[in-house]
C-alpha cells in the first residue's frame, strides 16, 4: 500500500475516529504543558528555599563574626611566649 503525500493526514478514514484522535493529542499535549509547568514550579520553589537557607545561614555568620571582638595585636594575646635551648647536632667524623 503506498502513500501520496495528500493522503499523509490521518490514518482513519472515519472522520469521527479522525476527530477523537485530535482531541486525545490535544488533551496529552495540555496534560503535559500543565505538568511540566508545575514540574518548573515546583523545583523552582525549591531552588528558592535552598538558597533563602544558604542565605540566612551566611548573614547569620557575618553577624556573629561581627559581635565577637577581635584580639589586639599589641596587647599580646595569641603570643605565645617560652624559654628554648638549642642543641647542636654532633657531627661525624668524615673518614
Amino acid at each position: 500500500m503506498t502513500y501520496s503525500s495528500a493522503n499523509r493526514g490521518f490514518p482513519a478514514g472515519n472522520p469521527i475516529a479522525n476527530a477523537i484522535v485530535i482531541i486525545v493529542g490535544t488533551l496529552a499535549i495540555a496534560a503535559s504543558i500543565i505538568i511540566g509547568f508545575v514540574a518548573f514550579l515546583v523545583l523552582a520553589s525549591i531552588i528558592l528555599v535552598m538558597a533563602a537557607v544558604v542565605g540566612l545561614r551566611l548573614w547569620w555568620f557575618n553577624r556573629k563574626l561581627r559581635r565577637e571582638p577581635r584580639p589586639d595585636p599589641d596587647s599580646g594575646d595569641g603570643v605565645i611566649e617560652g624559654e628554648f635551648i638549642v642543641i647542636a647536632r654532633e657531627e661525624k667524623d668524615p673518614r
